[in-house]
């Protein structure tokens, strides 16, 4: 069966067993030793935009690699249904999901089309704040906010963009909200831009029902003109703008939803394929960008793409967003730019981004892994069965990845008012009881020569995340250093109180150092400990067992070597 990305996303905590193997494959290949150059190298003057340039004078800068946790606010329109992804599109499928619910709860979508959701937005219970200040204390060090998606709505002040949501839905610059409070909370703020899917991402909106009672009527995009837009909300608005216009609409002469399907299917492709780089969309999509990056000044810029977005114009915006953090800090490179899939020769220059996924070495480059609690939007299912990560999973996928020279993006689902639900709320509590307790293990690490051992491998590759619940166990262990230290991730409590690290026992030869104490975070009291033949043997206080498991540092002579 063919898997497309839509049904890879739609799975939610399925898509690893959809996942094809060829997306795999690319996002685990490990980047080679002799590929590119040092770590640390100073930027050139300028930068210019080619890959060249990229990836001989970048450095990933110590904020990002230090920082290693950061929480997400995947928040849309599409929130507003509560009825989990991509509904924006899977609207228009007749007889997916999304369809269904639109009829039940809105009506035909060629008299109710999407953009009459985006004005439904209207963010009346938000209080960024206070989620901000919950976010922070559950160890989150950087915060990033979404800028647009696929629906093709921006939410700033949208200069080059009329369809924002200061103009249509919220009446409010939901980015510069974000970015103010979460520098006043000390968080680097990042935001994350999907809107170069839009041009091939809004075309079944132009489609039609190929059966039923409606059959043959085309859908709202297909209808609507800005002057159909007098005495309405969005007078003065041009809807074909927000849709993108007709590029590739479905064609007459289908006649079942097996055909259409096959259709909309087939315009998947341009999720690789790109977008053609000489069109208007592209060139104002550049211009989007960079309006938002001269309003808001983040640290760090997320591309929901495949490598960067728009070939060329996705190589202008790097260059040029490299050289405002430069001339913003004084000849200092502060900003990060991801993207998925990122080829081994190209990870010097950008931040590849792994979704829903890992990988299974330690990566020569910093990266990031960006999932969710649960779907990327609110999904009301998700809530009632208890669908959503546990903390210990959080905490497990993080102390891997960052194990492997990673970073963590935690999406927390939001709904269309702005509120979070009370099994998030306790969830994010129980990330702060662990992330206070011992995230100094985590925080500024970087990868030991071995990244764990144990019987339970982390997945890799795009999509491969396993469900809700962990899998791990005392058993597994995650190594980092820090300071000379060597920390031991133990991603469960063992039974006994005692932890085994095989790794560092006396006939193993991997520890090349002598450990001459051990202790918890934040705690200087020495813990009981013994190297036997095939362990080193740590005893932990009864008093300070913790369900999720704990860190534990290391000290003495070279044992972070």
């Amino acid at each position: 069966m063919k898997t497309t990305r839509r049904a890879m996303i739609g799975g939610g905590v399925a898509a690893a067993a959809l996942a094809p193997a060829a997306v795999s494959a690319v996002t685990t290949a490990p980047t080679p030793t002799g590929a590119g150059r040092a770590l640390k190298v100073p930027p050139p003057a300028r930068f210019t935009p080619d890959w060249a340039s990229l990836t001989a004078g970048y450095s990933v800068p110590d904020w990002f690699r230090d920082a290693k946790f950061g929480i997400w606010a995947h928040w849309t329109a599409q929130c507003v249904p509560e009825a989990g992804d991509w509904y924006a599109r899977e609207m228009y499928l007749p007889g997916s999901r999304a369809y269904n619910h639109h009829l039940q709860h809105y009506g035909h979508p060629a008299d109710v089309g999407f953009m009459e959701i985006q004005n439904l937005w209207k963010a009346e219970r938000w209080d960024p704040a206070w989620q901000l200040d919950l976010y922070k204390r559950a160890g989150a060090r950087y915060f990033m906010a979404l800028a647009n998606h696929h629906d093709n709505l921006d939410t700033y002040v949208s200069r080059h963009h009329p369809w924002n949501t200061t103009r249509v839905g919220p009446r409010k610059d939901i980015i510069g909200t974000w970015a103010k409070l979460a520098r006043e909370r000390n968080l680097r703020f990042a935001v994350s831009n999907h809107s170069a899917h839009a041009w091939h991402w809004n075309q079944p909106a132009y489609g039609y029902d190929p059966e039923g009672p409606r059959a043959g009527q085309r859908y709202d995009a297909f209808t609507l003109t800005a002057a159909k837009g007098a005495g309405k909300w969005w007078q003065g608005l041009d809807p074909q703008q927000l849709y993108t216009g007709r590029h590739m609409p479905m064609p007459d002469g289908i006649r079942t939803v097996d055909e259409a399907n096959a259709w909309h299917e087939a315009t998947d492709r341009l999720w690789t394929e790109g977008v053609p780089a000489g069109t208007d969309f592209a060139r104002n999509w550049l211009l989007r960008c960079q309006d938002l990056i001269q309003q808001h000044r983040p640290d760090m810029v997320y591309f929901d793409n495949f490598d960067l977005p728009l070939e060329q114009h996705g190589l202008e915006f790097a260059a040029w967003y490299y050289n405002q953090s430069m001339q913003w800090h004084g000849g200092r490179l502060e900003a990060v730019v991801t993207a998925k899939t990122t080829p081994p020769q190209r990870r010097m220059g950008i931040v590849d981004d792994v979704e829903r996924g890992g990988k299974n070495y330690i990566e020569r480059f910093p990266w990031q892994t960006d999932t969710c609690l649960g779907n990327w939007h609110y999904d009301a299912d998700l809530y009632a069965r208890d669908g959503y990560k546990s903390a210990a999973t959080v905490i497990h996928t993080l102390c891997d990845v960052v194990s492997k020279n990673g970073n963590l993006m935690l999406s927390v689902p939001m709904r269309g008012d702005g509120t979070i639900d009370d099994k998030e709320e306790r969830i994010l509590e129980e990330l702060a009881g662990w992330m206070g307790r011992f995230g100094q293990a985590i925080y500024g690490t970087r990868p030991w020569r071995l990244h764990g051992e144990g019987p339970t491998r982390g997945n890799a590759g795009l999509f491969s995340e396993d469900g809700p619940t962990s899998r791990y166990t005392a058993k597994d262990i995650r190594y980092v250093t820090r300071d000379g230290h060597l920390h031991a991730l133990v991603l469960g409590w063992p039974e006994d109180n005692i932890v085994r690290l095989t790794l560092l026992g006396r006939d193993n030869p991997t520890l090349r150092g002598q450990v001459a104490r051990v202790t918890l975070p934040g705690d200087a009291t020495p813990l009981a400990f013994r190297r036997t033949g095939d362990a080193l043997e740590v005893t932990l206080p009864a008093g300070a067992r913790h369900p999720i498991g704990v860190a534990l540092i290391l000290s003495g002579q070279a044992v972070a070597v």
